[in-house]
């Protein structure tokens, strides 16, 4: 995977419209996290899903990806909340989005593995917590770059998420891996560290970015289903990272996108796939508490 390309400090109005859109919290690690909660009507969920009211209703974790670019960047978590409200308003599902450690509005600081935690954490909350305000049956996670990779490891080793769709997912992080004081300083850059001394053991937050790996880790989500959508014309992340996971995984529905590029979240024939995924998703699991 190419790293990122440092950029700007993120602006006052970015950090804002991420952190205005808060709306819920969660905890990872002893971290408060702010969180995006969307929730469907009642009658939403009968006519979307019929579940019967003893069954639970479906949520799905949208996962997004590391900050690039001035603002945030397309992948930021301030653009994914109406995609949460359309999942939630138009499917019948619970919709999270967690804004992981170092965020606007959540504490902590980045690392990946960190990240990873936050992302099971936020799974856990989604089953157990009476805060949610609503019986979930079954958990899914879907991702954007970054936040796609972690979620596919996340799921490796949570058996609560039944499945992922993963969207312009990078293999592994080497060439983060490689440049580990590079993507330190762009961290910093982007407002993901608050604390000018973290990382403490520099040794142990790089070594994260080598030892967490999507397509090392895709194998533990079988027999569980993987979507996989990537842009053909991905310059962040190649395409033939889809394909080494697709592989990997041995049963995933893989998308090509003709022409797409990195940000599929503004890709609309890559939203649709998405959705249908979640549709079918639903049905295939039939009783879903």
């Amino acid at each position: 995977m190419r790293g990122p390309v440092c950029s700007p400090r993120p602006s006052v109005a970015w950090t804002e419209a991420v952190d205005g859109r808060a709306n819920h919290h969660y905890g990872s690690g002893g971290l408060r996290l702010a969180a995006h909660l969307e929730k469907p009507d009642p009658d939403e969920v009968a006519v979307n899903g019929d579940p019967l009211p003893d069954e639970g209703v479906p949520a799905v974790l949208i996962c997004h990806g590391f900050p690039s670019g001035p603002g945030g960047g397309a992948n930021s978590p301030a653009t994914f909340p109406e995609l949460a409200r359309r999942i939630s308003k138009q499917l019948g599902w619970v919709a999270m989005v967690p804004y992981l450690r170092g965020m606007p509005g959540s504490e902590g600081n980045f690392s990946l593995d960190g990240w990873r935690d936050d992302l099971l954490a936020a799974a856990r909350h989604l089953r157990d917590s009476d805060e949610v305000g609503v019986q979930v049956g079954g958990i899914w996670a879907v991702g954007f770059g970054t936040g796609a990779g972690l979620a596919i490891c996340a799921a490796a080793v949570e058996s609560a998420i039944r499945g992922v769709g993963a969207l312009a997912t990078p293999a592994d992080w080497s060439d983060w891996a490689d440049n580990p004081r590079r993507l330190l300083l762009h961290a910093r850059d982007a407002g993901l560290l608050s604390d000018p001394e973290f990382p403490t053991d520099f040794h142990s937050w790089a070594g994260a970015l080598g030892s967490i790996s999507p397509e090392a880790c895709v194998g533990g989500l079988r027999p569980r289903n993987l979507l996989l959508v990537h842009g053909s014309n991905d310059n962040a992340v190649p395409p033939l990272d889809a394909r080494a996971l697709a592989a990997a995984h041995g049963a995933a529905d893989l998308r090509m996108i003709s022409g797409a590029g990195h940000h599929l979240r503004h890709d609309p024939r890559a939203i649709a796939v998405l959705l249908g995924w979640l549709v079918r998703q639903r049905r295939l699991n039939g009783r879903i508490g």
